[in-house]
């Protein structure tokens, strides 16, 4: 009789049947991106979530001047919501993702003493992404193949069939346009403005935050529901 498997076997196991599984859910490419994509958004209330804190800042600043308190406003509320998150035992990943923005912002003010450096790191941030995304694109390395390759277990065999690389590059443009719009649009305010434009930035960086990503959301969706690209290219 065969020995059953070690606990090292059956963890190798599950992990293969899960990768298995997990692949065999999505046949086609549209729809491993379409599930990834949904992965990555927090839904309505990741939206909420990312807005508060900047909401609170910009509401104290207006209303006190005061860089300091309002930093501890936008701060606390991010901590609220992370707290919520925690008690309710749901994923605070959403949270902890605005709080390290916000903490990073306050940095940056609190070296500089100017309340509008709160929204560099985001402006910065928005340039490297984009940088970032063309580069993948113009290499043929596009970032969103990588979503592929977390469904498939292989990150790199979705570059092996040249119709999957053409989607890749075409979702990861409309990735990249909301990222180079708020970069357009923000910096300048930002080096003209000055401190009597962080109600402006604050404006801006909630209106150009998730709105503009759900809006490349939707159309990477749209684009996603016009083919049927298969996970892995047939064998020739």
């Amino acid at each position: 009789m065969r020995d059953e498997p070690r606990t090292g076997e059956w963890e190798t196991v599950s992990e293969k049947m899960s990768t298995t599984e997990q692949a065999a859910a999505h046949e086609t490419v549209e729809a491993a991106i379409r599930s990834q994509l949904a992965k990555a958004f927090g839904g309505i209330r990741g939206v909420i979530e990312a807005a508060v804190p900047t909401a609170a800042f910009t509401v104290m600043w207006i209303a006190t001047a005061d860089l300091q308190r309002s930093l501890i406003v936008s701060v606390s509320a991010a901590v609220l919501l992370l707290v919520v998150r925690l008690v309710q035992r749901s994923t605070p990943q959403y949270v902890i993702n605005s709080l390290i923005g916000i903490g990073i912002g306050w940095f940056f003010a609190s070296r500089t003493g100017e309340a509008k450096d709160v929204y560099l790191p985001g402006i910065l941030y928005n340039a490297a992404y984009s940088v970032a995304m063309l580069i993948s694109i113009v290499t043929r390395w596009p970032v969103v193949g990588f979503l592929i390759g977390s469904v498939t277990g292989d990150p790199t065999a979705w570059r092996d069939d040249p119709a999957v690389v053409r989607l890749c590059t075409k979702l990861t443009w409309l990735l990249m346009i909301p990222c180079v719009v708020r970069v357009a649009v923000q910096a300048p305010v930002y080096l003209i403005g000055g401190n009597d434009a962080v109600a402006e930035l604050g404006i801006l960086k909630i209106v150009m935050g998730w709105p503009l990503q759900i809006a490349a959301l939707a159309a990477m969706v749209w684009v996603l529901t016009r083919g049927r690209t298969p996970v892995r290219p047939a064998a020739s």
